[in-house]
């Protein structure tokens, strides 16, 4: 099928960066979304305006497109499974999204593939939580099982007490993991197409702060072992699955030098925003490759390194920060991509900025540039 309209349930940042990418392969989106101001409205050719997980919303959406795909994963499956019975195309397919929305269940599908995961265990109920840790030593992680993103919904946690409050309180599901004591944080981007074919980006090391990513440093300093296990997580991950798209991949790296995976997130993902610059092909256009069953294309670094720095929101504020997004932008090799958000707030994603680096040992004082910039009220 010649497939040449595409539908994004969700109107955020990541469904925005489609934009360019649609345009060069001459496909059409349209974007099912809860609000007219939201990023992706902008580069939508239409729009459906309703709640992301509104199965009625995205029936309409259906009519409009010849396929539909995933800019974030709040979405209703069961739904959703029924106009997938009916015959609308989702790419990634929902029996591809079914193991990863609930945390937990991630957890057991990536265990059940034999990869390696962290200790986990499912927390029953807030009744005798005692007797359900007894077993676990703190500090530990304590992670909704469904909707948590950008720091929301984990904690750790070093008492019973604590432990106690959040879940009593919280009224949502939630696991528990071993506390990692890892050396870097690890992230990968694969691609798979309708083929089989799968494409990966470079390893990158992310930096997070909060449990928010605030910086993402390309390639990642690690051995070209570690760079092939990861790989081939990846492959057996998106193989598994049967996956059409672009998904993202986080990891561990421990001190032995043991991998552990962290998540995945079945879409494209921040920690490949650095390829919209510093790669001949970014995620985004590989994904709406995938999607459209087009040939996947050349992942590789045009130069030899990248640093991306989220530009997070430090205030609440209605600003557009020109002053200081005009700044960035006149760092050396920058490229800075603002979101249009209006509305500003700590920890939320406004934009961020790329520099490509000739020598990688620059990426310290590179970061501290846009940091100081940014973060100086």
């Amino acid at each position: 099928m010649s497939i040449k309209r595409i539908g994004v349930i969700g109107g955020g940042q990541l469904a925005w960066m489609m934009g360019d990418a649609s345009k060069k392969l001459g496909l059409e989106l349209i974007v099912q979304t809860p609000n007219k101001h939201d990023p992706a409205v902008s580069i939508a050719s239409d729009i459906v305006l309703s709640a992301v997980d509104n199965a009625e919303a995205t029936e309409i959406l259906s009519t409009r497109c010849d396929v539909i795909t995933f800019e974030n994963e709040f979405v209703d499956l069961d739904a959703l499974s029924l106009l997938e019975k009916q015959g609308v195309c989702f790419r990634p397919r929902l029996a591809a999204l079914s193991p990863l929305l609930d945390k937990y269940h991630q957890r057991c599908y990536l265990q059940d593939l034999g990869l390696p995961v962290p200790e986990f265990l499912a927390i029953e109920s807030s009744v005798n939580i005692a007797s359900q840790i007894q077993n676990w030593q703190f500090p530990f992680v304590l992670k909704a099982r469904r909707h948590g993103y950008d720091g929301q919904g984990t904690f750790i946690i070093n008492d019973l007490t604590t432990l106690s409050t959040i879940v009593s309180q919280s009224h949502t599901p939630f696991l528990i993991e071993e506390f990692v004591p890892f050396t870097r944080e690890l992230a990968i981007i694969a691609t798979r197409s309708v083929t089989g074919e799968i494409v990966t980006y470079p390893v990158v090391e992310t930096q997070q702060e909060q449990q928010v990513c605030r910086r993402v440093i390309a390639p990642a300093d690690i051995t070209s072992a570690q760079t092939a296990e990861i790989v081939a997580i990846a492959h057996k991950i998106l193989n598994s699955l049967e996956v059409i798209g672009t998904f993202g991949i986080e990891l561990f790296i421990t001190a032995q030098g043991k991998i552990l995976i962290n998540e995945i997130a079945p879409r494209t993902h921040n920690s490949g925003h650095f390829s919209l610059d510093a790669c001949v092909t970014s995620q985004f256009e590989q994904h709406l490759r995938a999607v459209a069953g087009l040939p996947l294309a050349d992942t590789s670094l045009t130069v030899p390194g990248a640093v991306m720095v989220n530009l997070l929101g430090y205030e609440n504020s209605n600003s557009d920060y020109q002053a200081k997004r005009q700044e960035l932008s006149a760092i050396p090799h920058a490229y800075l991509h603002w979101y249009g958000k209006t509305e500003s707030r700590p920890g939320r994603k406004l934009g961020h900025i790329t520099v490509l680096l000739e020598q990688p040992q620059d990426r310290e004082s590179i970061i501290q540039t846009i940091e100081s910039i940014w973060y100086c009220k």
